[in-house]
């Protein structure tokens, strides 16, 4: 952060991703690290000391450091308690001349987003050493699907009225159009990410990741993938956790706040469990049953797709044989989008986007869906509501973010 007088303009780093360059602000860094969204438990300081993240301080939007009153430990055990200061790359310390400023003077761990070099030491005052964490090595996901997380959570705070003017004036057959094209380009996102996600993880450990990451929802999805990292999948299958231990262990993680007690975590986590313990090896089933899986046409209408390939059946079935029922609703739906279909798609490279278009919307952004039925398009019966559709106004809404 800034010191109180200072005039540094925010850091951004710019990143090529799959459709061009995206922004990274430091902004969202201090939210990762707020989160403890990143692999705590392998997160190893410049000179080669373990740091156990007891608490990650208070955010501190003001002047001075990002983070106060942090609690770590280190290799010694002893809790160690000061400031955190955090920058996308090391030099960043230098070029703002925190050395030279008193409010950094209690500053015990410098957390950045990109390696530096092997020879690099942030120095404070007086030359005190103070260690370097990295993060890119520890991130439970790709960079660009933080981005991409971030802006959907921006969006989701923010009224739609400019909906009817700039939509509601396009005919039925053209809005649908643009849904469509906007909503190829997220399930060809959502593929990329999970490519990626195998490619760190593999397949089984990226069938856990995801499916508890979706029923940690959107406040808890860092939590959930700690656990997953924690606990694999294999000891869940065995029997082996005890789910209040588990998630006694997150304790202070969670984001309790307005959570419904069928959401709680707690919850999903007995769910999981409970899904485990029945079909412990239901990535290997999710294999066999992508080979199930209709290829929908592109140019059929949801009613039709629906009724052609009895995807109201297929979600039972998938339900049953992945989860044994201990998953329903428009949660099942939110892990056969956003998880199963996609990671599918990145493993078989069968193409499913059609199907994926046509599901069930599952749980999303109410101005989502409350958006397309004030325009008209959700009618409930030429066009029930579905995923892709909604995904599809999603997309058109981030395109139209204000880039920062």
């Amino acid at each position: 952060m800034r010191a109180p007088n200072a005039t540094f303009a925010p850091t951004v780093a710019e990143i090529q991703g799959l459709y061009g360059a995206f922004s990274f602000p430091e902004k969202l860094l201090q939210k990762i690290w707020l989160r403890g969204d990143f692999d705590r438990a392998a997160a190893v300081a410049s000179d080669g000391r373990r740091v156990r993240v007891v608490h990650p301080g208070k955010w501190n939007l003001l002047g001075g450091p990002d983070f106060t009153g942090a609690r770590l430990r280190f290799d010694d055990g002893r809790e160690t308690i000061g400031d955190v200061e955090l920058h996308l790359r090391a030099s960043d310390w230098d070029a703002h001349r925190h050395a030279q400023d008193p409010s950094y003077d209690r500053v015990v761990l410098h957390v950045v987003l990109f390696p530096p070099s092997a020879d690099h030491v942030t120095r404070g005052a007086a030359g005190r050493a103070i260690p370097v964490l990295a993060l890119l090595p520890l991130l439970h996901r790709a960079l660009e699907e933080f981005a991409a997380d971030e802006a959907v959570e921006t969006l989701a705070n923010r009224p739609l009225s400019r909906l009817p003017d700039e939509l509601g004036t396009l005919p039925a057959r053209e809005l649908g159009a643009l849904l469509h094209r906007h909503a190829e380009a997220r399930w060809r996102q959502k593929v990329h990410f999970a490519r990626l996600r195998l490619d760190r993880l593999g397949w089984e450990s990226a069938c856990h990741h995801i499916a508890l990451e979706i029923l940690g929802y959107r406040f808890n999805r860092a939590p959930m993938l700690r656990i997953a990292g924690q606990w694999p999948l294999p000891v869940w299958a065995a029997g082996e956790v005890d789910p209040a231990e588990v998630y006694a262990a997150e304790t202070g993680g969670w984001s309790l706040q307005g959570v419904r007690p069928a959401n709680h975590p707690r919850t999903r986590l007995r769910q999981y469990a409970a899904w485990t313990r029945e079909r412990p090896d239901w990535p290997v089933r999710a294999l066999r049953l992508s080979t199930k899986l209709p290829a929908a046409d592109s140019a059929a209408s949801t009613p039709e797709v629906r009724r052609t390939h009895h995807l109201v059946g297929l979600r039972e079935q998938i339900g049953d044989e992945l989860m044994a029922g201990t998953i329903s609703g428009t949660r099942l739906d939110n892990v056969i989008c956003d998880g199963l279909l996609p990671l599918l798609a990145a493993e078989t490279a069968r193409e499913s986007g059609s199907l994926w278009y046509h599901w069930f919307a599952g749980d999303l952004p109410p101005l989502l869906t409350s958006g397309l039925r004030q325009l008209g398009f959700f009618d409930g019966r030429t066009q029930p509501a579905c995923h892709g559709a909604a995904q599809g106004l999603l997309g058109w809404l981030l395109e139209r973010e204000p880039k920062r």
